[in-house]
């Protein structure tokens, strides 16, 4: 499984990437916004577009999603088209992020726009991130379209769940990728019973009807889902850095690490100088 880190901060990006296990980077333009006002606030000279392209830059050879503004299909692709034409040629490394829906109020015109511009684009050989995956069947659609990657949020599906059942919560909880049960009932979003349980039949149900897309597991929250994402076979994780570092870290092996440095062979270092 591949690991992304969803950030647009710069010095966070540097840092994982020194870890040599990051494949990709998730961001949108609230987080973009957010990192450069950041820096103009303390006298960086830096703009909007600079700060992308270093980001770019930054994760050269590997794939950075820039999201899209617009709600219409026809905007949507307008923007698509910008994006890549002015940010691709940095380091051939941008994918468009389109939300799977972009409506606001359930307009029945608008439902499709987000499928009908991954068409357009995907067709146009840019590579697309449909974003906001709530249920496979958003994701079997958007793999139809042409999407590259498919998005479930899983974090926000068993907050969802847990929102539902008035079940408090904070935002780095454990929810069971099982689910959990009431009343001998288990509870659930229209059958799926987890954020995990999301990405496992997302998965299914691309690889049963042989289709290429990529599942990008998003929204997790601890280092629990991101093993779960793994087992059910998410092709990619989106993480944010605090996950990425919980990924290595564990009391035992703090422990072996003391034994092992009062254990020092001396004439075995000797060898080694």
């Amino acid at each position: 499984m591949k690991i992304f880190l969803d950030t647009a901060e710069i010095e966070e990006i540097k840092l994982a990437y020194s870890y040599g296990i990051i494949d990709g980077i998730t961001t949108n333009p609230s987080l973009i916004r957010k990192a450069v006002e950041k820096r103009v606030a303390t006298g960086q000279k830096i703009d909007l577009k600079n700060y992308i392209k270093e980001i770019l830059r930054t994760a050269r050879g590997t794939p950075v999603s820039l999201e899209v503004t617009e709600t219409s299909a026809e905007g949507m692709i307008r923007q698509g088209r910008k994006l890549y034409k002015m940010f691709n040629p940095i380091a051939k490394n941008v994918v468009i992020k389109i939300p799977v829906n972009p409506t606001f109020n359930g307009n029945e015109n608008e439902h499709f726009d987000g499928l009908k511009a991954i068409k357009k684009l995907s067709k146009e050989r840019i590579p697309v991130n449909c974003t906001l995956i709530f249920t496979p069947e958003q994701a079997l659609l958007a793999a139809k379209a042409g999407a590259k990657y498919v998005s479930p949020f899983a974090g926000r599906v068993d907050n969802y769940i847990r929102t539902q059942n008035k079940i408090k919560f904070e935002k780095p909880d454990y929810y069971p990728a099982e689910g959990m049960e009431r009343k001998k009932e288990l509870l659930n979003d229209n059958g799926i019973v987890s954020g995990v349980d999301l990405v496992a039949q997302c998965v299914q149900i691309l690889e049963v009807h042989g289709l290429k897309t990529q599942v990008l597991a998003a929204s997790l929250r601890n280092t629990r889902q991101v093993r779960e994402s793994a087992l059910v076979g998410a092709h990619v994780a989106t993480l944010p850095l605090y996950v990425v570092e919980d990924l290595v870290k564990h009391p035992k092996t703090y422990e072996g690490m003391q034994g092992f440095t009062k254990d020092l062979v001396i004439e075995y270092m000797e060898l080694l100088k």
